[in-house]
């Protein structure tokens, strides 16, 4: 498959011994979030931030991005509002192939940037908003060697049942959600942490207090002692 992935912002600081992919959401862009997510970038060191652009147009918005179509699988946007999150993962279930079709383009993207730093996969951390948020989960689960970890804002881990069966590696992971999300229900998180520790990963969890569907400054305050932590505890082996 050809590459892709042409747009991205990138950040280096200092000498890159870590590199961190972070993934925008549906209905967004490499900018936006980038803006966003500038206070956890400026407290990381020896460090490379990319953030990839996706090279589709979003299906609602002519100016905005998308890993894979919603409406693919879900037209009406229907998980939204179903009462259960039992109905609320089938939809999730069914998009199994724009994950996978995602993580084929997404994955050789992030293998060029490790190899751009001379990197490992012990070096990586994968990070994501929403639909990045779940796809990021999906392709640390998905490559074949464990990294170093993966936080995910707003996510759910899709789809679940074909991940409980084919996942490749167990990766630590961090979750951060708000409990008035109100775009990916807030069950999602005790969801998606359940599954993720039948998989084997080692699994943290943050709860922003009112938090609605958004990127916020105690999200990110998190997310940077999270990374912090594991960079200092790779140093140290």
């Amino acid at each position: 498959m050809p590459d892709l992935i042409t747009e991205e912002i990138v950040h280096v600081k200092g000498h890159p011994k870590r590199l961190v992919v972070f993934l925008h959401g549906y209905i967004d862009s490499s900018e936006v979030i980038d803006k966003t997510i500038t206070p956890l970038i400026d407290k990381l060191d020896d460090v490379a931030v990319h953030v990839p652009q996706s090279p589709f147009m979003c299906e609602i918005h002519p100016n905005k991005r998308q890993w894979y179509s919603m409406h693919r699988f879900d037209p009406n946007d229907d998980r939204k509002t179903v009462p259960t999150l039992k109905e609320c993962v089938a939809f999730y279930e069914k998009m199994a192939p724009g994950y996978r079709e995602a993580f084929e383009y997404v994955n050789p993207y992030i293998d060029n940037c490790l190899n751009e730093y001379q990197l490992e996969d012990k070096d990586l951390y994968l990070c994501g908003f929403s639909q990045g948020a779940m796809l990021a989960t999906y392709i640390s689960l998905m490559r074949e060697n464990k990294i170093g970890g993966c936080i995910s804002f707003s996510g759910i881990v899709a789809p679940a049942k074909f991940l409980l069966k084919h996942a490749k590696s167990s990766p630590d992971m961090l979750l951060i959600h708000g409990d008035e999300d109100n775009l990916v229900r807030f069950e999602a998180l005790d969801f998606s942490k359940q599954n993720l520790q039948k998989m084997g990963c080692a699994v943290e969890t943050y709860v922003i207090k009112g938090g609605r569907h958004r990127v916020t400054e105690d999200a990110l305050d998190a997310a940077a002692k999270y990374l912090k932590a594991k960079f200092i505890k790779m140093a140290a082996e």
